[in-house]
């Protein structure tokens, strides 16, 4: 894995070429093993690259790499697993290679089939191509935003990097910060493609490829993800064939993604993901695979025992630590260096952690993210399809009283979820108003609460902004385009997909990057490869969700590999406990960071409503450690970066 960056200018290339090599500084930690630059005067152009060597360690896969005649020149993060099978077909049509790496094989993809080749890679990635024959400057990002790709549009200039410390590193770009994507930040916990926490700057959404040629930017889908197929009652299909299927494909997928001329492990939680990817991996290697575990002392956070055993049973190379509280909350001042935009995802410091650890002994290491996402894996899915169907069926006159019960009781959190059950009880359950209660579901703070927060006393903007923001109303984006594209399909069906394309790009993937990259470790997500989410997208819903459990397929096919009593058990997240830290050790920490007095200096939030929720959460009567996390979080990131 890599990092990237570079800018296109219209009038200030001189400026911008002296910045280039900063700014590629800052990514030092996602390629530790060399570093190049490219400039074409004439045209305005910097290309800037570091790089992590995975494939390919000799330096003719040295980057920026330029086609034959110099004219067209790449800078690449990530893999593309397929490049073997399209190297041949290049060859096939005359192309010669001087490399072995997958660099070299984009380039010419793109040479020969031109934006048409996007589509063809199987893997993940984000590409900046400067086509000097068009005049054309092209970015890319694979379909599922497994790699990151920002960029920065005035009128000036065209920036791009694979975050935003490198954009930032730019003299000419300004740190203002987009008013907007607060509340988008405070809800989510994450700010939402295509938006970032900065004017102009934006997210490559997954799946696009986007030109600028000098004056104007162009983007363009170069493959969707695939229609969900809505199964009738009547379709009939044998249980186990599905299962054989399965098997065969993810073990090629699995054995794909364990191409490298690097050593290579997995991060195993001991949950069914991660045990299926090891199982798989166990059985296509030749020696014991090098598998990953950390845990907590803190029994309800800690897997770590279980990781163990499935190692044992498998037969793997297991390596675990067990992470004191101390040293987790060591981690925590250097979120905001590692999340250069708010990120308020508490399971970060643990992912960080294990990714550290693998880092001791492995280049790369294979995870199981994506299963949830695919194969109804998350609580929230089974507890809304219930409660839409459930409480439905009940009288209306009950479904009334429950209502007005609920008002009372304070919101339920099921896994990070805002879950007020009253959105599903006063009226007979409608399709069309079903986004809106989604939203209300996944929130880690409610509108009215935003609305609450910018109550202000003491306001450092514009009358106009403070208008605009407490009266909040969310802006559209993906997650309301995704519900609008699926309205026809099955509730299940519907949740997946707003997750595969805003949550699983945004959150998980982000946290995942983010974490392995600080350490120079290259993640690999074999269950989110294209052939796994074509294939998940043509299966019935009763083979993902069944009798009140998910993941039924992937159950079905691990207890061809593992005892089931070493997976059958009740769902974990990956967490910290946050809540009980927030009364202890992380008090003085978030006492500092919330104070009356630096959010009176700050002018953005009413200090008043952070004071009482505070209170409430420190006497123990209520949990806020999601509110206050987001919070802490926005305080430390303003701190390093806008201060």
């Amino acid at each position: 894995m890599c990092g990237i960056v570079g800018f296109r200018s219209k009038n200030d290339f001189h400026t911008l070429r002296e910045s280039l090599h900063p700014a590629v500084s800052t990514l030092v930690y996602r390629g530790p093993d060399d570093s190049g630059l490219f400039f074409d005067e004439k045209n305005a152009i910097g290309l800037g690259h570091r790089r992590l060597a995975v494939i390919d360690l000799s330096s003719k896969a040295h980057q920026p790499m330029g086609s034959d005649d110099g004219t067209v020149w790449i800078v690449y993060s990530g893999e593309v697993y397929n490049f073997k099978v399209l190297r041949q077909k290049l060859e096939e049509k005359g192309h010669s290679f001087k490399s072995n790496s997958d660099t070299e094989v984009v380039l010419k993809s793109y040479l020969e089939w031109g934006k048409d080749c996007f589509s063809n890679f199987i893997g993940m990635f984000a590409f900046a191509i400067w086509d000097g024959r068009k005049g054309e400057l092209v970015l890319a990002r694979d379909r599922l935003g497994i790699k990151p790709l920002y960029y920065h549009f005035s009128l000036e200039n065209f920036l791009f990097a694979s975050e935003l410390k490198a954009l930032m590193a730019f003299k000419s770009f300004k740190r203002d910060i987009d008013l907007e994507a607060i509340p988008l930040f405070l809800h989510y916990q994450y700010t939402p493609t295509p938006k970032t926490i900065f004017k102009d700057t934006y997210k490559l959404t997954p799946g696009h490829y986007l030109i600028y040629n000098g004056k104007n930017l162009i983007s363009k889908a170069f493959s969707e993800l695939p229609e969900m197929v809505n199964y009738s009652r009547s379709f009939s299909y044998k249980e186990e064939e599905k299962v054989l299927e399965l098997d065969e494909l993810l073990g090629k997928v699995v054995s794909d993604h364990m191409v490298s001329d690097v050593p290579f492990g997995a991060l195993l939680s001991g949950g069914i993901d991660s045990s299926l990817v090891v199982a798989f991996m166990q059985k296509a290697s030749t020696s014991p695979v090098r598998t990953f575990t950390m845990g907590f002392e803190e029994q309800a956070y800690n897997e770590a025992h279980w990781a163990s055993k499935v190692a044992k049973y498998l037969g793997t190379d297991h390596t675990e630590l067990y992470i004191t509280p101390k040293e987790a909350m060591d981690v925590i001042p250097r979120l905001p260096e590692i999340y250069d935009e708010p990120f308020a995802d508490s399971s970060a410091i643990p992912t960080y952690l294990v990714c550290r650890l693998a880092r001791s002994q492995v280049t790369v290491a294979i995870s199981g993210d994506g299963g949830d996402e695919q194969f109804s894996g998350y609580v929230r899915y089974w507890s809304t399809q219930a409660m839409a169907k459930g409480f439905q069926r009940l009288p209306e006159t009950i479904r009334k009283a429950l209502a007005a019960l609920f008002k009372t009781i304070p919101p339920l959190w099921v896994e990070g979820c805002y879950l007020p059950l009253r959105e599903f009880l006063p009226q007979r359950f409608q399709v069309a108003n079903f986004p809106d209660k989604w939203q209300k579901l996944i929130s880690l703070m409610s509108s009215t609460e935003i609305q609450e927060l910018y109550r202000m006393t003491i306001c450092l903007w514009s009358e106009e902004d403070l208008i605009r923001l407490t009266g909040q109303t969310l802006s559209k984006g993906m997650f309301e385009e995704t519900f609008k594209e699926t309205e026809d399909w099955p509730l299940l069906s519907r949740m997946m997909r707003v997750d595969q394309k805003t949550y699983l790009p945004d959150a998980m993937m982000t946290k995942a990057d983010r974490a392995s990259m600080a350490v120079g470790l290259e993640i690999r997500v074999p269950l989110l490869d294209k052939r796994i989410v074509e294939y998940t997208s043509s299966l019935p819903e009763d083979l993902k969700y069944r009798n009140g459990t998910g993941k039924y397929l992937l159950k079905k096919l691990l207890a061809r590999y593992l005892p089931a009593e070493l997976f059958e058990r009740p769902k974990m997240g990956f967490g910290v406990p946050i809540d009980t830290w927030f009364r202890s050790d992380l008090k003085s920490l978030l006492l500092d960071y919330l104070s009356s007095e630096r959010l009176k200096n700050e002018g953005l939030f009413d200090y008043v409503f952070v004071e009482e929720k505070i209170k409430e959460h420190l006497s123990g009567d209520f949990n806020h450690q999601y509110r206050l996390w987001s919070l802490l979080m926005w305080e430390m990131w303003r701190e390093r970066w806008i201060a």
